[in-house]
């Protein structure tokens, strides 16, 4: 059997022990993992996101939830996502001058200034009479 790997970053849980408890997290990324997403039934294709008929209908399919049906898979990591997630990460950085993104420290500092600037002066021309 494969080990448990997070949903969302990949990490392994091998050293966490069965069963996931309502409130463990991820060692590496802290994201919770007794969420329908970690779960073997987790079906986002079907209205209520679960295959297992009898499961009560959980709407966020990311917290930590008290379903009783609960089986974690070693499946719900899928690299693809993370890649995408990663990327969405980076254009946003990009976009409003994120420090995380590959631009230097001073770049996204001189941007920042001049945004503090613009926007000092488009509130002097709000009150000026």
């Amino acid at each position: 059997m494969e080990p448990l790997r997070c949903y969302r970053c990949g990490a392994s849980l091998a050293a966490l022990t069965l069963p996931l408890g309502r409130l463990e997290e991820c060692p590496a990324c802290s994201i919770q993992l007794h969420v329908c997403r970690m779960c073997r039934y987790y079906a986002p294709r079907l209205p209520k996101g679960c295959s297992e008929d009898d499961a009560l209908e959980v709407r966020d399919k990311k917290s930590a939830n008290f379903c009783d049906y609960f089986k974690p898979t070693p499946n719900a990591f899928t690299a693809s996502e993370l890649d995408a997630e990663q990327r969405a990460r980076a254009e946003l950085g990009a976009l409003f001058g994120d420090a995380h993104t590959p631009a230097s420290a001073s770049d996204a500092a001189e941007r920042r200034a001049e945004q503090r600037d613009e926007a000092l002066e488009r509130a002097n021309s709000l009150f000026k009479k």
